[in-house]
């Protein structure tokens, strides 16, 4: 459907009304900054009322404005640079309030993740994490704090974790070199994908391990060599990547695995405690 918009608004022009007509246009013309305009936006733009374009989405087959503008926007959020997210932010944020606009757009993707997120697909990559004899987790560019996050965290709960750095392409390959059959790589990508993340999830495919993803939808390059993968948007907010709904996951990916595992999480973090107190790692509120 997402590679099928266009085509449907450039080839169904005869049976549009005269303000549907504008609305394709519009969008034909200016799909990349269309994709990330309210409907009252886009009407305006257009030449039309808000109800208009609300109406001309149902017209198309969508349940509503929502899922069209998700669809312009799969369709386009893996090929726009950085200036054109800078352009399609100006034309989204124009006189509103960015602080609302930026947080109510991460409440959606929360929201989304929370109503349509593949349960069953979340515990096979919970039940191959548990399983694998050695784990690697990787993520670059922006995603590279996610996957730092979920390491800090593995690590804690398991001894079998390598996170797989980034520095350069040599470098990755030489530190996963033993990887292999029984071996799990997690792997972060979000658009625009990264070929570094991409050629390393082969190798170790290749190499006969098992690839979990989480990444923002199912035709992505990753999900489509996973075993399983977990889905959330990475919203593209002006020239940043809102990582606010892959966190969520990934704490989500925690916990699970941390029931998981039971009473050996218990056993680990009351260690842990004796030793953050003998050493005084964290301070305490008497302190002051």
């Amino acid at each position: 459907m997402a590679k099928g918009i266009l085509y449907t608004l450039e080839n169904g022009m005869s049976g549009f009304s005269k303000g549907q007509k504008r609305i394709a246009s519009y969008i034909i013309e200016s799909y990349d900054k269309a994709a990330f305009m309210t409907a009252s936006k886009l009407g305006e733009l257009s030449g039309v009322s808000e109800s208009t374009v609300v109406r001309f989405a149902y017209e198309l087959g969508f349940d509503g404005y929502p899922a069209m503008q998700r669809t312009l926007q799969e369709m386009i959020r893996s090929r726009l640079t950085s200036t054109q997210r800078i352009q399609a932010a100006d034309s989204m944020l124009s006189g509103q309030d960015v602080l609302s606009s930026v947080m109510r757009s991460d409440f959606d993707k929360l929201r989304l993740v929370a109503d349509k997120a593949d349960r069953k697909d979340f515990e096979r990559v919970v039940d191959e994490l548990v399983r694998a004899r050695h784990i690697y987790i990787l993520g670059v560019r922006s995603s590279s704090f996610v996957a730092g996050y979920l390491n800090f965290y593995m690590h804690l709960l398991l001894e079998n974790v390598t996170l797989v750095q980034s520095n350069a392409a040599g470098e990755i390959f030489e530190q996963m070199f033993r990887i292999g059959t029984g071996d799990v790589m997690l792997a972060i990508s979000f658009p625009r994908y990264s070929k570094v993340t991409i050629n390393t999830a082969k190798f170790a495919k290749d190499r006969g391990a098992t690839i979990l993803a989480v990444t923002d939808n199912e035709l992505s390059p990753l999900a489509q060599m996973s075993s399983a993968s977990v889905l959330a948007p990475s919203e593209m907010i002006s020239f940043v990547d809102s990582m606010v709904a892959p966190m969520s996951m990934v704490n989500a990916l925690l916990v699970a695995l941390g029931f998981r595992l039971g009473k050996d999480v218990s056993a680990t973090f009351s260690e842990l405690e004796d030793i953050w107190d003998a050493y005084g790692v964290f301070g305490r509120s008497d302190d002051e």
